[in-house]
């Protein structure tokens, strides 16, 4: 992209170096390039003329370098503000602004259940995204992860395509109950789905629980094994949507 008035609009000076971009992943999860493209999205999007706009001491680049940074972090904003040179109510509008825009930006590259096929074969597990501990939300304490956070459901195929992501709920939530919320299975073959023993009652391809009183056979610990192999690919998906955050 070349340097002209659009990047004035967005809020990048044409005098900017690339050296000067350098770093910008691990504050963002986006390089610089991806962050351009995001404000050019941004920057289409129809608005109402009456809308909040972001601070124009910021400009777009920033505001959405600033959101990215809060979203992925969880840093305050009177630090974001600190290495920016703004103050927090400054990232405050920035955030509150920005936000909104990057779902609907974005909403067309989330994976969804009408994307998915009814005769491929997927994998299954749930994750916690950590947010801050609020006293008085204690729906959101996670006892298997020991923090807070909404939990999702995702899926994906036997080779490691992400294909699928739920709506959040509650981290206090169990992953048999984020996957009957989400609805998924209604119109999809649950024998065609591999999960965890989470999941177990759903008709899914699951391993064998041992049950009470006795030790499971040779065959169910094998089957067990053999489930396990193939459900690690859901688990590499996850730590990898985990180490970009």
């Amino acid at each position: 992209m070349k340097d002209g008035p659009f990047l004035e609009r967005i809020g990048l000076p044409h005098s900017i170096h690339q050296k000067q971009a350098i770093g910008m992943y691990h504050t963002t999860g986006f390089s610089h390039d991806e962050v351009v493209d995001l404000c050019v999205i941004i920057n289409s999007i129809e608005r109402d003329t009456n809308s909040l706009r972001w601070p124009p001491c910021l400009g777009l680049f920033k505001s959405v370098a600033a959101t990215l940074t809060y979203m992925r972090h969880n840093r305050t904003q009177a630090e974001i503000g600190e290495s920016l040179g703004v103050s927090q109510p400054t990232i405050s509008r920035a955030v509150a602004v920005i936000t909104p825009l990057i779902s609907a930006a974005l909403a067309e590259f989330v994976p969804v259940a009408e994307d998915l096929s009814d005769n491929e074969q997927y994998i299954v597990d749930g994750t916690l995204l950590p947010c801050w501990s609020w006293a008085g939300r204690k729906e959101l304490y996670s006892g298997k992860h020991k923090t807070t956070g909404m939990k999702i459901q995702l899926a994906c195929t036997i080779y490691g395509e992400l294909v699928w992501i739920s709506d959040p709920v509650d981290g206090s939530r169990h992953d048999n109950f984020g996957l009957a919320d989400s609805g998924v299975l209604r119109t999809m073959k649950p024998e065609n789905w591999i999960g965890d023993k989470g999941y177990i009652g759903n008709e899914m391809i699951t391993p064998f629980r041992k049950p009470a009183g006795r030790e499971l056979t040779d065959w169910q610990k094998d089957f067990n094994t053999r489930v396990n192999k193939i459900r690690w690919v859901i688990e590499q998906v996850i730590r990898l949507i985990q180490a970009d955050r």
